[in-house]
């Protein structure tokens, strides 16, 4: 997936064309407004102590979600003398006759008006550049922003260095660099890599396809016009639209071409559909537009990914002792990214890097639950059609059996690669959903010895969707996390239900509390 603050902060303000001040006088917030965005804004400022609103501060909206009992949770982005405050994104949550319900943030204290940077923009760039292990990479922008940390809001330059993995892989690499220091403050990658259709992984089935003159091509009318692509080993561009003569696409054999298409349409026609059913959702930004899908990207490249740039999904064929990368829990998985980057826009660094990984596990697992194929039935293993031996890439009952991934948190999680610090969440949607013990599906235990009874796919898939639609921030960590699913079970069940206590069971489970 490609999370670009550099370029979505600037890009959502010009979009919608909409930017709030924060007046330097409280005011009541109006009622019966049309615009949730101004009215967030306004109940904001009445109460700028429980969301940090000081004067100077200017907000643009990202979206608004709207509950069956009218509860509006509004999203949005944070400036301070515009600058883009990084991490002090915040959700207002509005009641009934605009009363307000609170605000989620994890902004630690107000950004400090008329900072001025010490470092220049050539010399911030510098230091990005040597960050990267890219090759052929280069700086593609710099800008100042606020970047909000966990006890100081500090001036930074974020640079965003592009160029390319040792593997093939488009690298986009944020960097920040503290504008007085030149110290490294962070940095993640914008592109995050995992490791009637005959497929090969999911057999025959059915995919959407349009009739164009005497042509059938394999797109999707009724799932935002979802098209698949094929790059023919190219790692740019769009690629060939794939089409056939007779609305057949592949054979089930890796030798025909189309055969991988049809995977990576089937793959995202499920995604689509899973988030319709389960959550109203409609498509990854909610919008009705579907992403497209490119097949054979590069040589031998073992990896699939997404990027929020050309709102499209890419898989390599594999290399040696690889499948295609089109399976269905990888599909849900990278474009779970998309649907994270158009919500709670978890950054990919540190323990919320690895909520963001952990919440496309969960719902690449969920994904293909829901589309129920005989060729790969649903399980809490992430990735095991992908390699020959049948080896998962990650294990959601008990993480720590790849070698690398954590069971339970401590303090050291945040520091490990973000596809090994999701193991926690992993770990504890499993014991949520399925308990612990031994299962048909796998044996988890509990770190603090513990017995958990599962709540089931559904109710476990509920909360954390709505989590991360309505509360979880870019900058969330496992705390956050175990206070925004606490927070959804409340609202989908209630504050003393079994579903609430078992959320709070499961995290005790793996050492969140």
């Amino acid at each position: 997936m490609r999370r670009t603050p550099l370029m979505s902060s600037l890009a959502t303000a010009a979009l919608l064309a909409t930017v709030v001040t924060v007046p330097t006088a409280a005011t009541a917030a109006p009622t019966g407004t049309a615009d949730p965005f101004t009215r967030a804004v306004a109940q904001l400022k009445a109460h700028s102590g429980a969301g940090l609103a000081a004067d100077g501060q200017t907000f643009t909206p990202r979206n608004v979600v709207t509950d069956a009992d009218g509860t509006e949770h509004v999203r949005l982005n944070r400036y301070s003398d515009g600058l883009p405050v990084l991490g002090g994104d915040l959700v207002v949550h509005l009641g009934k006759g605009d009363s307000w319900r609170g605000a989620t943030h994890r902004l630690a204290n107000a950004p400090q008006r008329a900072a001025k940077a010490k470092l220049s923009e050539a010399a911030a760039s510098k230091i990005a550049y040597a960050a990267s292990t890219a090759t052929g990479r280069s700086v593609a922008g710099a800008q100042l922003v606020f970047d909000a940390g966990d006890t100081a809001t500090t001036l930074a330059y974020e640079v965003v260095v592009g160029g390319t993995h040792a593997d093939g892989t488009p690298s986009e690499l944020h960097v920040l660099v503290d504008a007085t220091t030149g110290a490294v403050r962070d940095s993640w990658e914008g592109v995050q890599r995992e490791g009637t259709g005959n497929t090969f992984h999911s057999g025959t089935v059915s995919v959407g396809s349009n009739l164009s003159g005497s042509t059938y091509q394999l797109a999707d009318p009724a799932r935002g016009n979802h098209r698949t692509y094929d790059l023919n080993g190219k790692t740019t561009g769009t690629g060939t639209l794939v089409t056939s003569t007779n609305n057949v696409f592949g054979n089930g054999t890796l030798t025909n071409r189309q055969t991988a298409a049809a995977d990576a349409a089937f793959g995202a026609q499920k995604t689509w559909d899973y988030y319709k059913s389960a959550h109203g959702r409609n498509g990854i930004r909610n919008d009705g537009v579907g992403a497209y899908s490119r097949v054979h990207y590069s040589s031998n490249y073992a990896n699939a990914f997404w990027q929020d740039a050309c709102f499209c999904m890419t898989y390599g064929d594999g290399g040696s002792g690889w499948y295609p990368l089109t399976s269905l829990d990888v599909a849900g998985h990278e474009m779970t990214h998309g649907v994270t980057s158009n919500t709670a826009g978890l950054r990919y660094s540190g323990e919320s890097g690895g909520l963001n990984e952990a919440t496309s596990d969960i719902f690449g697992t969920l994904v293909e639950f829901y589309a129920a194929s005989a060729k790969d039935p649903g399980d809490y293993l992430i990735g095991e059609k992908l390699r020959s031996t049948g080896t998962p890439l990650r294990y959601m009952d008990k993480p720590s059996k790849d070698g690398k991934s954590a069971d339970c948190w401590s303090s050291s999680v945040g520091g490990l690669d973000v596809h090994y610090s999701s193991g926690v969440a992993n770990h504890f949607f499993y014991l949520l959903a399925v308990g612990s013990g031994t299962s048909s599906y796998g044996t988890s235990t509990t770190c603090n010895g513990t017995t958990v009874t599962g709540i089931g796919n559904t109710k476990a898939g509920a909360i954390w969707y709505r989590a991360l639609t309505r509360y979880m921030t870019t900058t969330t960590n496992y705390k956050g996390a175990r206070t925004a699913t606490l927070s959804a079970a409340t609202d989908l069940y209630g504050a003393t239900s079994t579903e609430y206590k078992t959320v709070a069971a499961a995290w005790a489970a793996v050492s969140v509390s």
